[in-house]
């Protein structure tokens, strides 16, 4: 009896000990919020925010709060060439981010591809000091540069199953380096950004240095708050000469249509290749569907593409000239997207894809006539 007794007192005590402990942790954990919720642009995102401390440890109510966002894109896709009579399933992307904010003026961004057709690929990874208001931000790390229209496009805001000709052959690079970017203006609201990066891509970044920085800027003009107008200019240094790339792209959108047109033009230094040209233009037609809750829009698209014969700039060890890497092609789009929910979130991408091609060149093997059908789901 007496053992039991001196045991109740024993967790008695215990326990007195542990309720300012609890007091403590209920009081940290009540600032903890983890808000839902979705828009079309951004489709869906969940924020964890946490209380900011200070040096001490201390939580302060009057700093901003520390934030968390987790991103995630999956897109999985069926193709069928009629011409070869095979087929396939792809997963396309396996897209996670975590991005937030620091405080008030410093945001973050690091983003992995577990499976970019296969292959797992670490893709942004990026630190952002605002100034001015948020005017004026500075980013420093791994990110796409600023170029074009379309190639700057996540995966769950594209319009068709495939990228065009500029956003995966001419216009698609990632770099390692820093940006400036410039927003004013509010009866026209521009952006200008800037940078210099490396020229390494984003494996070779060890023991990579160099004399001479790759560069890329770009302009956007928003007119009437429906139309967009782009214009950008790169340099790259892909192996043995300086290629510089010029792009000129603009859209009309409202919540019925997107109509969008963009131009690309890619010279080589010494007249190492000839210049390549590069058009996209595209046509969207939403039909939103009220009283449907399972299917809450429609889409009908149409899409044209060209290109020149390219070259990505890398030149064969043996004759020291660059390589043709895509014989020129036109290629004529058109699909239904049926979106499950707000656009650019759960959506169904059917397209099926026309080729062209001059008589004597070589199509790649999934560069040629196919039926697409892609489930992507943006959370």
């Amino acid at each position: 009896m007496f053992q039991t007794f001196a045991a109740e007192i024993h967790v008695q005590s215990k326990m007195r000990s542990l309720l300012p402990k609890l007091f403590v942790l209920s009081g940290l954990l009540l600032p903890v919020s983890v808000p839902v919720f979705a828009d079309a642009a951004d489709s869906c995102r969940t924020t964890l925010t946490l209380p900011a401390a200070g040096p001490d440890g201390r939580t302060r109510a009057s700093e901003p709060a520390f934030t968390v966002q987790l991103h995630g894109t999956v897109r999985a896709k069926f193709e069928y060439q009629p011409d070869l009579g095979q087929s396939r399933f792809e997963v396309r992307n396996a897209r996670f981010s975590l991005s937030g904010s620091v405080t008030r003026a410093v945001d973050y961004k690091a983003e992995i591809d577990l499976s970019d057709e296969g292959a797992i690929k670490m893709l942004d990874a990026y630190a952002r000091l605002h100034l001015l208001q948020r005017k004026l931000r500075f980013t420093i790390g791994q990110m796409r540069v600023p170029f074009t229209i379309d190639a700057h496009r996540s995966p769950h805001q594209q319009y068709f199953a495939n990228r065009s000709f500029i956003a995966k052959q001419a216009g698609n690079v990632r770099d390692v380096g820093a940006t400036l970017g410039w927003t004013f203006g509010e009866t026209v609201p521009v952006t200008l950004e800037g940078g210099l990066f490396n020229g390494s891509g984003l494996t070779d970044q060890k023991d990579f240095w160099t004399g001479s920085f790759n560069y890329s800027a770009k302009a956007q003009m928003k007119f009437a708050d429906r139309v967009n107008l782009a214009l950008s200019i790169q340099k790259t240094h892909p192996d043995i000469v300086d290629i510089r790339m010029y792009d000129v792209g603009a859209y009309y959108e409202n919540p019925l249509w997107h109509i969008e047109a963009e131009y690309l033009r890619k010279n080589y230094a010494r007249d190492a290749f000839e210049g390549v040209n590069v058009v996209d233009a595209f046509v969207c037609r939403n039909l939103p569907l009220r009283n449907c809750r399972a299917l809450r829009q429609i889409s009908i698209l149409a899409r044209y593409d060209y290109m020149s014969d390219h070259s990505k700039g890398i030149a064969d060890p043996t004759t020291g000239r660059l390589v043709l890497d895509d014989p020129e092609r036109h290629r004529v789009t058109g699909g239904v997207t049926l979106s499950l929910g707000l656009p650019f979130r759960a959506d169904i991408r059917l397209n099926y894809e026309a080729y062209f091609y001059r008589r004597t060149a070589t199509p790649a093997l999934s560069e040629q006539d196919k039926v697409v059908a892609e489930f992507m789901i943006r959370f």
